[in-house]
């Protein structure tokens, strides 16, 4: 079991000459799922504009399963959330909605960043503690097994 981000149709424009999602698509809508939960732990799109602290992927690993294709639903859930100081490691799903079929996955590795400088800082303690509370309350829907960026959390 998951956590549910968001749900998502997919759009005519995201379909590419051979009938199905473009790759770059899959990426969109992963970036819609991870908006939820980095905006959850205020370092989403808000935070940036207004504290000018937000992450920057630093490194992605993405798996295409099943053909996505116009008109379908899919769901964008959460199944592994980590962190250290700096970093935070989430591995996202994309299920198809009426079947309930693994579409995709995508696994991310972030930086978190002061925007003013430009530069990776460490997490505010508020920021831990909400990252730390919901770790703790969803640990039982992740599954840590078929990680592929592993070992780069400084703990």
């Amino acid at each position: 079991m998951t956590v549910l981000l968001a749900n998502k149709k997919i759009i005519k424009d995201w379909i590419d000459y051979n009938g199905h999602m473009n790759l770059s698509y899959y990426i969109l809508v992963f970036d819609m799922g991870a908006e939820v939960i980095l905006s959850k732990f205020e370092m989403g799109e808000h935070a940036a504009k207004t504290t000018k602290k937000s992450t920057m992927v630093v490194e992605t690993h993405t798996k295409y399963i099943r053909e996505v294709k116009e008109n379908d639903d899919v769901i964008i859930s959460l199944s592994h959330l980590d962190h250290d100081k700096k970093r935070l490691h989430y591995k996202l799903e994309m299920h198809e909605k009426s079947t309930n079929n693994l579409s995709a996955t995508t696994e991310v590795l972030a930086l978190y960043m002061d925007l003013s400088d430009r530069k990776v800082s460490e997490f505010e303690e508020e920021k831990i503690k909400l990252m730390d509370d919901f770790i703790n309350l969803n640990k039982s829907n992740f599954v840590n097994d078929n990680l592929v960026i592993t070992g780069k959390l400084k703990k």
